[in-house]
């Protein structure tokens, strides 16, 4: 290091040189660390996806955590930040796909084991960028102990999580019906699914009533039922409405003659009907609906699947439609319907559509065969643990969506058809194979951690390996003890188990956090962290969603680039004030980049003003200073004192505003203008104290500017980053 500062800052330069005397330094590593004296403190960042670089979510998310590990490293904390990358099965899966297609090939053109090799090798091309960025955010990550869920020691680690719940009892394979994304062509957990408003049309269509004998000559009678899919009708089974809707009590038990099919369906009550929508009629269509599933099996209703995986109609759907499209087979019903003089009327309607969160295509309800985690017994554990405040959500209002989520919780769907991503451990007799039910009598699958050496039901069959791999969530539900080498007993997880803290974002509240709860609670007896920070989402100035694909995004690289990372994490932090949404302003960057020229020029002129300062004391305190320097003092012990409060209640926002306020004003406007015209002895060795205390405190938010200041003006001590925090 230099023995003095140059004259003008120039972040680039200083950035990439106190990062390599970071790394250099293995401080990052708590078993590197200095004697410690206050236990452990365990951070492990929510592991982003291999196919994503860094955006304005993750790096607020990095700092907040890089904040509190800085912070607790210089209290004395044996701290462990754990980076990795999650290999986010779908999401990874769609992108190396779109890459092939640009050569001409498909998934299918490869086979399943080169495609995967395929995969691999973006991993390795493109895996760890986003890890690299956050290098380039100054984060303090202990780069040895670095994971992806997908390594081989993670692997087992899933593999024994599904030998458990299948000891337990917890999973079993059914046909349901599931949410089908006819694109990526898997099935999706209601989570994995998002609306979209579209603007569509409610049909009212009128199904006759069946009519006995006596009625046959009388004028024929209709019930008329509203809906948005006439393309789903082919597969009715019912038509119901509220018990308690007095305009169709006398119809209940009833029988209609469903359009187009021509057979006869009941109609029944059901208290799930909303008797405010459209005539309050509703066709039941158990096979292409959740809500009908659910009605569909209370009423014992037969199910007609009249789409199929690739978002065709099948032979169920009659002759009419086989074959079609959805939306063509749309176009044919509503001309039948006209035709035959059935359609009452036609109103513009706007509603919510199911769309899958990857690649943005329509989901289809249909019935599936799937594997199933039994959720009831693992959602009441997640419950009781924040409940009973073993566990703190900050801002606690976000509470309501947990509780919310876990107490109407149905079976998780966790088989998804897809190639990348953790095969089952389950093995099915290879001359057996068709025959992947649960039908009464058939047991023609093993679960076990490696293929059996022969199958136990025909003992002649190589057994083949389940093709489905689990939803990536029930491997990313693991993270906190897995990472730490669970489900061996060690080193790492002894010391550094459960973790702390988590900073994460609220769109993944259910996703993710609650499955860790559950799941440390299953695997662990102890909840995986105590306080779970929910941080604000980043949107745009004028508040919308910041978006690359709709020129919304703002790229955090970008910024350093332009502005240094101290800068940015400045502006960032600045508008982290606590509300549920913050409205991004560059300008607060800016006044980042001036707050460090501003901090780099004070450091300047209090190490020029001070550099032939002799005889420090070790206790300020015995100093004897006048009643300005007390009362600045008195003032500074007051700041640190708030800051670490601050911190600790997670207000990082405010506690980076206190600290502007009194770097430029209290201290550059007011002390330093008075140590200028008072440069006695007394008051030197307090600028240099000032400086030395702002800079340590102000180091979780500025780690590089301030480690750079440090170091030169006490060459001779420890870096910064092991410092003690002053209070």
């Amino acid at each position: 290091m230099s023995k003095e500062l140059s004259s003008q800052y120039n972040p680039r330069e200083t950035e990439e040189k106190i990062y390599r005397l970071w790394m250099e330094s293995g401080f990052f590593n708590p078993d590197n660390l200095p004697r410690r004296t206050k236990g452990a403190f365990v951070v492990s960042v929510p592991p982003p996806n291999i196919t994503g670089s860094l955006h304005m979510g993750h790096a607020l998310n990095a700092i907040i955590q890089d904040i509190l590990i800085r912070k607790k490293r210089m209290e004395g904390y044996k701290t462990l930040w754990v980076p990795g990358t999650d290999h986010a099965g779908i999401a990874t899966q769609n992108v190396v796909e779109k890459d092939l297609k640009k050569q001409g090939l498909s998934r299918h053109d490869l086979g399943r084991e080169k495609f995967l090799e395929k995969i691999w090798e973006w991993k390795e091309k493109y895996g760890d960028i986003i890890l690299g960025q956050f290098k380039k955010l100054g984060v303090s990550m202990d780069w040895s102990h670095t994971r992806f869920t997908m390594d081989e020691k993670y692997q087992k680690a899933v593999v024994e999580a599904f030998l458990h719940y299948h000891k337990k009892g917890l999973l079993y394979r059914a046909e349901k019906v599931i949410n089908w994304c006819t694109r990526c062509q898997t099935s999706l957990s209601d989570l994995e699914i998002e609306y979209k408003e579209e603007k569509t049309k409610l049909y009212y269509i009128k199904y006759p009533l069946v009519q006995n004998q006596e009625e046959e000559n009388k004028e024929r009678r209709y019930i008329v039922v509203a809906t948005t899919r006439p393309e789903t009708m082919l597969g009715d089974s019912a038509v119901a409405v509220h018990p308690s809707d007095t305009r169709y009590k006398n119809l209940i038990g009833k029988r209609v003659i469903l359009p187009v099919q021509n057979r006869e369906i009941p109609i029944i009550a059901d208290e799930e009907i909303d008797e405010n929508f459209g005539t309050g009629v509703v066709k039941v269509t158990p096979a292409h609906d959740l809500l009908d599933a659910r009605i569909g099996e209370k009423n014992n209703l037969p199910i007609y699947k009249v789409i199929g995986p690739l978002g065709k109609m099948t032979e169920e759907a009659g002759s009419l439609c086989v074959g079609l499209k959805v939306a063509e087979c749309r176009e044919k019903v509503t001309e039948e319907l006209a035709r035959q003089n059935l359609i009452e009327k036609i109103e513009e309607y706007t509603h919510n559509v199911a769309v899958c969160y990857r690649c943005g295509g329509v989901i289809e309800p249909l019935p599936s065969l799937q594997w199933f985690l039994k959720m009831e017994e693992l959602a009441k554990k997640a419950i009781e643990a924040v409940e009973k405040g073993e566990i703190n959500f900050y801002p606690k209002h976000w509470e309501k969506a947990y509780f919310d989520w876990l107490k109407n919780i149905r079976d998780w769907n966790i088989s998804r058809q897809i190639w990348w991503g953790h095969r089952f451990p389950v093995f099915y007799c290879g001359k057996k194979l068709e025959m992947k039910s649960t039908e009464a009598g058939i047991q023609n699958f093993v679960v076990a951690d490696k293929k059996p050496a022969s199958c136990p039901f025909c003992n002649e069959c190589e057994m083949a390996q389940e093709t489905d791999v689990l939803d990536t969530w029930f491997s990313s539900a693991l993270w906190p003890f897995a990472i730490l080498g669970w489900p061996e007993k060690t080193k790492d997880l002894e010391a550094y188990y459960p973790n702390h803290v988590l900073s994460t974002a609220r769109d993944i509240i259910n996703l993710w956090v609650a499955r860790m709860i559950y799941s440390g609670l299953e695997f662990t007896d102890q909840t995986p962290f105590t306080d779970v920070i929910i941080h604000a989402t980043v949107l745009t100035k004028d508040g919308k969603r910041m978006s690359k694909s709709l020129g919304t995004g703002v790229d955090p690289m970008d910024l350093i680039e332009k502005y240094g990372a101290d800068a940015t994490r400045f502006g960032i932090i600045w508008q982290n004030m606590g509300t549920q949404d913050m409205h991004w302003s560059e300008e607060h960057v800016m006044a980042g980049k001036k707050f460090a020229n501003k901090l780099w020029n004070m450091a300047r002129f209090v190490m020029i003003k001070t550099e032939n300062l002799t005889e420090i004391p070790a206790d300020i305190t015995v100093v004897a200073f006048d009643d300005t320097a007390r009362a600045f003092y008195e003032k500074l012990n007051c700041l640190t004192s708030e800051i670490s409060k601050k911190i600790d209640d997670y207000e990082f926002g405010h506690a980076l505003h206190l600290l502007y306020e009194f770097v430029w004003h209290e201290f550059a406007d007011t002390y330093i203008e008075y140590a200028k015209n008072h440069d006695v002895k007394e008051n030197l060795i307090l600028l240099r104290y000032g400086l030395i205390q702002c800079i340590t405190v102000l180091h979780p938010f500025m780690p590089f500017i301030t480690e750079e200041i440090y170091n030169t003006m006490c060459k001779d001590d420890a870096p910064l980053i092991i410092k003690k925090w002053p209070f």
